[in-house]
């Protein structure tokens, strides 16, 4: 797979071999599913990673969190935000209170982190500080932070929201939209300058491998977390 440029900008990377159905891959470095149509592959992470799923308000990352957390936990901000807003009377305007939701999002990402084990992370993609953060907290322990990126853009995302029934601010939107626009500008100068097998930009410096997914490969594509029979082919390769 060569060549061509995404809607968002990040050049496509040429690093999957096998378009069969089936295939197993040990994300490494940038990888690149974006148009990819083969059904049922399988991204094969580490027993203890942590995986951070990224992508705009709207854009899949709750649907996706949903499908891949069967056995493992997962971290999702709205799931924080029904938990206080369940304890806070009705009439009181979640801004109120979002202060306090945000703390409990970062208790509880800090405790999931501390408890080992592979774990899921829902995020917006604009907060490097965060993956940062959660990428020292899991080293500490000897632990992998990987990335999985979904560019469906904006069009796509506010669709989303609409189908949902719940919506971003337009400026938090915005907001989320300019940082996710810095990450694949960064993506599209590290794959023109012709990178190292199995390396990832600056920007993504903490990540071990960074995985795009777009509308249509986001559907197929599961994980699975620690050692299996089988003998993954890395995607760097």
């Amino acid at each position: 797979m060569t060549g061509g440029t995404s809607r968002s900008g990040a050049a496509k990377v040429g690093i999957i071999g096998h378009d069969e159905p089936g295939a197993v891959f040990r994300p490494r470095g940038l990888v690149d599913l974006r148009t990819r149509t083969a059904a049922g592959l399988l991204l094969s992470y580490p027993a203890d990673a942590v995986v951070v799923v990224s992508g705009l308000p709207g854009s899949g990352k709750s649907t996706l969190l949903r499908r891949w957390s069967s056995a493992v936990p997962a971290v999702d901000p709205r799931d924080v935000h029904v938990a206080c807003e369940s304890v806070m009377p009705a009439w009181l305007p979640y801004a109120v209170y979002r202060p306090w939701a945000r703390l409990e999002h970062f208790r509880w990402l800090r405790a999931a982190v501390r408890g080992g084990g592979p774990l899921l992370v829902h995020d917006c993609g604009s907060r490097p500080w965060l993956r940062r953060w959660l990428a020292r907290a899991a080293g500490r322990q000897g632990r992998e932070l990987h990335l999985v990126l979904l560019d469906v853009g904006a069009t796509a995302a506010l669709a989303g929201q609409q189908a949902r029934g719940r919506w971003a601010a337009p400026r938090v939107f915005a907001r989320h939209r300019r940082g996710l626009d810095r990450l694949l500008g960064a993506l599209s100068e590290h794959t023109a300058a012709g990178p190292e097998a199995g390396s990832v930009p600056g920007a993504v410096a903490e990540a071990t491998s960074v995985v795009l997914l777009d509308r249509a490969s986001r559907q197929y594509v599961t994980a699975e977390f620690g050692p299996q029979q089988r003998r993954p082919s890395p995607a760097g390769e």
